[in-house]
């Protein structure tokens, strides 16, 4: 059984997932000596229980493939992770995303005044991808003219799969940012403004700086969680309500739906697939053994979808109500930017609900997956809608 045998990832893969969990709930891949975790129960206790399964990425030089995240949040475990959480919650706390509400509302009206007339779209390319794009682009105070780059490379980095393979498109992001966060850590060292990576700089953790490596750790982590989870929260919404008959009318008649819909989408169409991990001790995951060092796959999309837990789990229900999912993770590693995705999905799905009756996929259109197998969306989604 090769769980990962596909070249191009599958835009359902849930099919297999069901197989997984009720076939080898956790497998190993003798190609790459990963572990594969499927059920919701088993995810959740990968995903939360740090003292024995480490999110510890080995290496110190950022210049190669994955190492730009080796000091991030998402890389390190307590007590170093608690000190560094505690460094940018404050930017990300529900007041602090709720003040930034108004830019995200005329940054959609303004993208979405480009295309309303029209009648037809890819959504993708004209609101998914340059809204969060923009909006972590402002918060770390990159110039307007570098935002292309940073989808360009969260796209390259997000496409890099568990098999271990590297190839030359990696290295070289990695190489290109690391040399730009660099020459922009030192120019707001220099010249210190009102964004992130310059309150990072002034910050301290028990009287120390953050060192070079936990700087790029953070502009990395932002640049890649800040629009790769929106950019697909967004498109996979609008798929999964077009798809499902009478959702966008309820939606228009009783927008204070919208928030549960979301939730469900995150359940249903998780942006992020899965998560790594490494055993840092010896342990049992259901009824398998796990040796020490052993790496570890959760998979996230799996867990959503898990019987065990949910009822009708392969439907899309607004109605379903609050729901364990899985989407942001669990336990420490609870994603921070929860509170800001939602509110970006929200202030965004909105608007384009309202500003574009009668939205539907354009009929016989091909629809393609990212080309990852961590986070999950369209790489196009065109729409039609009653233009004016």
């Amino acid at each position: 059984m090769d769980f990962l045998s596909d070249a191009e990832p599958a835009l359902n893969p849930f099919p297999q997932y069901e197989r997984m969990r009720a076939a080898a709930p956790v497998f190993r891949d003798e190609q790459s000596g990963s572990w594969h975790v499927f059920r919701y129960d088993d995810v959740q206790r990968v995903l939360s229980e740090h003292a024995t399964l480490s999110s510890r990425m080995g290496g110190d030089d950022p210049s190669e493939t994955g190492q730009l995240f080796a000091a991030s949040l998402i890389t390190t475990d307590p007590p170093r992770h608690r000190q560094l959480r505690s460094l940018v919650t404050q930017a990300f706390t529900p007041k602090a995303v709720d003040a930034l509400a108004p830019r995200f509302a005329t940054l959609t009206e303004e993208l979405l005044d480009r295309i309303a007339p029209t009648g037809t779209a890819d959504l993708i390319e004209e609101l998914a991808y340059p809204l969060p794009v923009i909006v972590i682009a402002e918060l770390m105070g990159v110039p307007a003219e570098d935002r292309d780059r940073f989808k360009l490379w969260s796209d390259v980095i997000v496409s890099q799969t568990r098999t271990g393979a590297e190839n030359a498109d990696h290295r070289a992001t990695n190489r290109e940012m690391t040399e730009y966060f660099l020459a922009l850590i030192e120019h707001r060292r220099r010249e210190p403004g009102n964004d992130l990576i310059s309150n990072l700089l002034a910050a301290e953790i028990e009287g120390r700086k953050l060192n070079v490596a936990e700087l790029l750790g953070f502009c990395s982590l932002l640049l890649v969680a800040g629009n790769e989870t929106t950019t697909n929260l967004i498109g996979n919404a609008v798929l999964s309500f077009t798809e499902t008959p009478g959702t966008i009318e309820r939606l228009l008649t009783e927008p204070s739906l919208l928030p549960q819909a979301i939730e469900e989408v995150l359940r249903y169409r998780s942006p992020v697939q899965s998560m790594y991990r490494v055993a840092a001790a010896g342990t049992k995951v259901g009824d398998t053994e796990i040796p020490v060092g052993s790496p570890l796959v959760a998979w996230i999309g799996s867990a959503n979808r898990d019987e065990r837990q949910f009822e009708r789990p392969d439907q899309f229900d607004m109605d379903r109500g609050p729901t364990r999912h899985l989407a942001f993770g669990h336990g420490i590693h609870f994603c921070l930017g929860a509170p800001l995705a939602r509110l970006e999905a929200k202030i965004a799905l909105e608007a384009v609900l309202r500003r574009l009756p009668g939205l539907a996929v354009t009929p016989g259109a091909s629809l393609r997956r990212m080309q990852s197998t961590i986070v999950y969306g369209v790489r196009e989604l065109p729409v039609s809608w009653q233009g004016t």
